[in-house]
């Protein structure tokens, strides 16, 4: 999914389901279309979609339109309020959870093809460590692997990091501490799976901010926005525009 004229993609993970990988990845889109960037969100949980609902937009087409031959994917993609350009996944589709490595390749290939131009590809994949799910973020060239402070979190978060790693031998991966209750506590629940990424498997992982929790993310939700749109002065906005800080540092 890059060419030397491309955007930097960043592939969006985690270990486990319920840690936020989602409304990360929207509410990043949405920091970095503020700042005046050109994005794309791809929510590539190709199963169980909802960045749409996330993003309040109706999109009456998806990538499954695009893998079945019936569209093109530049016929699919539709602009957010937010500026976004978001190309929908499917929901309730189980075939669509289940995608071969063929067809992730045709995906990759028709992002290949697109012209619009662009400064940042987002892409939200599945949680887990399906072969779908290793495909897509190895189409990447950046991993944000999403976690929060709860001991299966980190657990499913380190086993796709070591899959990342040992199997795929990929690099660029970043851990971002989601629903910490201060930016301390991330550093600190960064610095403890470090350890154990380079004791156990050779290789660190990178830092970029953590995310505070706050009820506010909540709400925006209900709302179906960002919490950038709900609430701009809440600790989370904050923690994601600082996040696109730290990524422009790339």
């Amino acid at each position: 999914m890059s060419k030397p004229d491309a955007p930097q993609v960043i592939g969006i993970a985690s270990g486990k389901g319920g840690v936020g990988k989602t409304t990360v990845s929207v509410n990043l889109a949405v920091a970095l279309a503020q700042k005046g960037y050109r994005v794309m969100l791809l929510d590539a949980d190709l199963g169980m979609a909802n960045a749409q609902i996330a993003l309040g937009v109706h999109a009456p087409l998806n990538i499954s339109h695009v893998l079945s031959g019936e569209k093109r994917l530049d016929e699919v993609i539709v602009t957010t309020s937010q500026g976004v350009r978001l190309v929908p996944g499917s929901s309730g589709l189980r075939d669509m959870a289940a995608l071969t490595s063929l067809q992730i390749a045709q995906i990759v290939r028709a992002f290949d093809e697109l012209t619009e131009p662009l400064d940042f590809l987002l892409v939200d994949v599945a949680a887990g460590i399906s072969p779908q799910v290793l495909d897509l973020m190895a189409a990447c060239q950046r991993r944000l692997v999403v976690v929060c402070d709860q001991p299966s979190s980190i657990a499913d978060a380190y086993g796709l990091i070591k899959v990342m790693t040992t199997e795929q031998q990929l690099e660029d991966i970043y851990l971002l501490p989601n629903m910490v209750s201060s930016a301390a506590h991330g550093l600190q629940l960064y610095r403890k799976m470090n350890d154990v990424c380079v004791r156990f498997l050779g290789q660190g992982i990178r830092f970029l901010h953590a995310i505070e929790a706050d009820e506010l993310v909540l709400q925006s939700q209900r709302k179906c926005q960002s919490v950038l749109e709900h609430a701009p002065g809440s600790a989370a906005a904050r923690d994601f525009r600082q996040l696109v800080q730290a990524i422009e540092q790339w």
